[in-house]
């Protein structure tokens, strides 16, 4: 599906046609932001966000990316289309890399790319020019919102596409999305009990992993599982590994990223004699998903489906 999309940006043409309709005004967290016309200066930061916006076809309204080789890397399907785009900066950029590469757009989101409190936020931002639209799932971390959920995802592609002068073509993304779904959840076998299911993202001495407003709460809900942490009231944050025995997970998700692989995290949690008797150590049930596949972005559908068969294996 990955490859499909890549190709279909490409079919669809890099720079499209902009669309009448400008101005527009798009909801971001708690603000509203009116674009008189598309960005043409965008940056995008981190590896799901960039794979947002080369999806929608784009690249040739980018002026780089930032916040992937600091902590990942790039999907090879997507690196090519971004050959001739920079990575202004290996983790988040400061202010100056944004205005030295003469950005109007920053497509970010707090903690991926930007922190309450920080020297680059849409406040900081404007007075330069710069418009940001903050990533959903993001915006726990200055407002209330409901849980995670697929809309999230939806809502950030539709839109970009307003923003960008592609709405007709963020709109088909986005119905194929549902639809796929839909149909995929619809010939799923029944399960007698949601499988109960920890998020493991990296941490020895506490594990980081995912809450109520994380996006592996809606991937596993769409797969037929239950997030033991979606009683934690924010998105990616540390516990303590009490909690984690006192929740007795049937499978464990791995987040596969950076020095320490999914294997090495797999034997850490195998290594510990504190898990032993949890179900999913006890029967080796882990599942592994790639960063951009656990985090809002177009690898979410394939994530589901993969983890729809790690809870019926």
């Amino acid at each position: 599906m990955l490859k499909s999309l890549v190709l279909t940006a490409a079919l669809l043409g890099a720079a499209p046609a902009f669309a009448s309709g400008f101005p527009v005004t798009v909801r971001s967290c708690d603000r509203e932001v009116t674009f008189d016309a598309a960005p043409k200066r965008a940056v995008s930061n981190d590896v799901n966000l960039t794979e947002m916006m080369l999806v929608l076809g784009l690249r040739d309204h980018m002026v780089g990316y930032t916040g992937i080789s600091g902590w990942k890397t790039l999907d090879p399907a997507y690196r090519d289309g971004i050959t001739e785009l920079p990575e202004l900066s290996a983790k988040y950029p400061t202010k100056e890399v944004l205005l030295g590469a003469d950005a109007d757009f920053y497509f970010a989101g707090w903690n991926y790319g930007m922190r309450v409190g920080g020297a680059v936020t849409p406040a900081t931002l404007k007075p330069y020019g710069i418009k940001v639209y903050e990533l959903t799932e993001s915006c726990v971390h200055i407002m209330k919102m409901p849980k995670a959920s697929m809309a999230d995802l939806y809502d950030d592609l539709l839109n970009l596409g307003r923003i960008f002068g592609v709405e007709e073509r963020a709109e088909k993304l986005v119905a194929g999305y549902r639809k796929e779904l839909a149909q995929f959840r619809a010939g799923l076998s029944p399960l007698k009990h949601p499988p109960r299911v920890f998020v493991y993202d990296s941490g020895e001495q506490k594990p980081f992993t995912a809450g109520a407003y994380a996006m592996p709460t809606a991937l596993i809900e769409a797969a037929g599982g239950h997030n033991v942490m979606d009683d934690v009231q924010t998105s990616w944050t540390k516990v303590g590994w009490e909690s984690v025995i006192a929740a007795n997970p049937d499978v464990i998700v791995i987040i596969n990223y950076g020095k320490v692989t999914a294997k090495q995290k797999e034997a850490f949690l195998e290594d510990n004699p504190a898990l032993a008797n949890i179900p999913a150590v006890k029967n080796r049930r882990f599942a592994v998903l790639q960063y951009a596949e656990a985090t809002p972005g177009p690898r979410n559908i394939d994530a589901i489906k993969r983890l729809a068969a790690a809870f019926r294996d």
